[in-house]
């Protein structure tokens, strides 16, 4: 099958740009791919062409030349992936294109189902529920407009999601059921003969971010009064500020260097605050054989093996209980989610489509 796919970017950092990484990846082999994004960071090659089509990585509408594209490559199928801009979803849904939905900008013009005063959202995207996590009332209707925009055209298109958590959330708010397919991502690039390259860790790996709940990780391994050093893999806006408080952070690391770190951790910790998608971060550590203390945030408990290693969300004490008994539990690779199966699922929707 010859296989179009389009994309806001293409990189190797963020969990969307590891599942399209490893979705190319896992189907080059079979069939004819063409890979079409809007910008392409440089830190990674993909195993089909590439063509750069500018306004495919916009977060607002903005025209993108895809026609000459589509007339060029003649797809049998176009999928697309993490793209927000509603003039590409619309081009998208004119085309009968399969769409996979990686996140909450489609449903939640918010933090990602995560209030302003701290909590969960279990409501569906109204104006009247959504106002509340908004200082700026011009802001909040230009982004509930933009988020309503980009919805609209999914719910003519035929979508996969990465967690049975996303489908609810897209049928919430109004995407028919039958229209969305749970395939979880194939984990992409990593080495299961790698060694730890240092001493034993308390481990997070992600944006530093305060919706990564990187702040909640570190008080919690505070709390554990574990031994071990904490070591962030990843940057972002509170790098300093961590690093200031006497925390190694080694920045963003290649794939090869990541499951390094993933073998020398004792514990990965992941204690979101928004509603993860999915959280590929853990699947990955527990492939690698490390334990995951974890929040149950969205997606995780779909693949999480639950116990002791998972606390409810936002309780640091459970998370920092979590962090004291990881390091000494017997790990396993999570069943169900093997590269063959997943890539089975994938081609049974593309034959549907």
């Amino acid at each position: 099958m010859r296989i179009l796919h389009v994309a806001d970017r293409l990189s190797g950092r963020g969990g969307a740009d590891l599942a399209l990484l490893g979705l190319l990846d896992a189907l080059s082999d079979d069939h004819d791919l063409h890979l079409a994004a809007g910008r392409d960071d440089g830190n990674v090659s993909p195993p089909c062409p590439l063509s750069i089509v500018p306004g495919l990585d916009s977060r607002t509408r903005a025209e993108a030349a895809l026609d000459s594209v589509l007339a060029r490559v003649r797809p049998d199928l176009v999928h697309v992936h993490n793209v927000v801009n509603p003039a590409v979803l619309e081009w998208a849904s004119r085309v009968d294109a399969l769409m996979t939905v990686q996140d909450h900008r489609f449903f939640c013009p918010g933090r990602g189902k995560w209030t302003l005063d701290g909590r969960v959202c279990g409501d569906p995207m109204r104006r009247e529920v959504c106002v509340g996590c908004f200082d700026d009332s011009t802001y909040f209707e230009e982004t509930l407009r933009l988020t309503a925009d980009r919805l609209e055209p999914l719910k003519r298109m035929r979508l996969t999601v990465l967690s049975a958590y996303m489908r609810c959330e897209l049928i919430r708010v109004g995407v028919p059921a039958d229209r969305i397919t749970v395939v979880p991502p194939v984990a992409y690039g990593l080495d299961l003969a790698a060694r730890a390259d240092g001493p034993p860790c308390v481990l997070f790996v992600g944006r530093a971010v305060e919706a990564k709940g990187i702040g909640d990780a570190i008080e919690a391994w505070r709390r554990s009064r574990s031994v071990l050093p904490f070591v962030v893999a990843g940057t972002g806006p509170l790098r300093q500020e961590i690093e200031t408080a006497g925390i190694e952070v080694l920045g963003w690391l290649d794939r090869r260097r990541l499951c390094a770190a993933y073998r020398r951790a004792a514990v990965v910790v992941l204690p979101s605050r928004w509603q993860e998608p999915f959280g590929i971060v853990g699947l990955e550590a527990l492939t690698l054989g490390t334990a995951v203390a974890a929040w149950d945030s969205g997606g995780v408990r779909e693949w999480h093996p639950g116990g002791e290693l998972l606390a409810p969300w936002g309780d640091v004490d459970a998370l920092a209980r979590a962090i004291r008994v990881g390091p000494g539990c017997r790990v396993d690779s999570p069943r169900g989610f093997e590269r063959d199966l997943l890539i089975r699922r994938m081609e049974a929707v593309y034959a549907a489509n």
